[in-house]
């Protein structure tokens, strides 16, 4: 994990983070005892960058992780576009967007300052990840939201992984 989070500060983004699944699995996989990581999906690095929302600039840090660290599923997203993909109101950095992510499980970003030391934003905090219940994140427990939560929630089907893990539904 430290070795991802090197390869990504070495690019230098501003406002970066290593999130969702790299650390929430990294929890979970932990808290269950299991002996080794959980294959990721992908590893999400975020950024804040106003000044360049073309998506193939995110496709070049993409190539440029994957020759500093092949084999390693990387996605990388600007967050000061994505609001537009999401359908939100425009976020004001990378932490006001991963608040918005769909789970508070998710909702967790690592990075490391220049002394290698680890920072977490736990923007909806650290209690449902670490008790393993996963629920909508503000702005996903809204009625209007809690369909595509659903959806995600199905789709993902972490209990098939991580056996003690509790879903909640929103209120509808």
């Amino acid at each position: 994990m430290l070795e991802v989070l090197r390869t990504a500060r070495s690019l230098g983004l501003p406002d970066w983070w290593v999130c969702a699944g790299f650390v929430r699995s990294k929890i979970w996989d932990t808290l269950h005892g299991f002996a080794e990581r959980t294959p990721l999906a992908d590893v999400d690095v975020v950024y804040f960058d106003p000044g360049c929302l073309d998506e193939d600039a995110e496709k070049e840090l993409e190539r440029k992780l994957d020759a500093l660290m092949p084999g390693v599923p990387w996605s990388v997203k600007n967050q000061a576009r994505m609001h537009v993909v999401n359908d939100n109101p425009p976020y004001s950095s990378s932490v006001d967007a991963i608040s918005k992510f769909p789970e508070t499980v998710t909702a967790l970003g690592l990075a490391l300052d220049v002394d290698d030391r680890i920072i977490l934003t736990a923007p909806c905090g650290i209690e449902d990840v670490v008790n393993m219940t996963v629920r909508p994140t503000p702005l996903f427990a809204r009625p209007e939201l809690a369909a595509v939560y659903e959806r995600r929630i199905a789709k993902k089907d972490w209990q098939r992984t991580w056996y003690r893990v509790r879903v909640e539904m929103p209120a509808t």
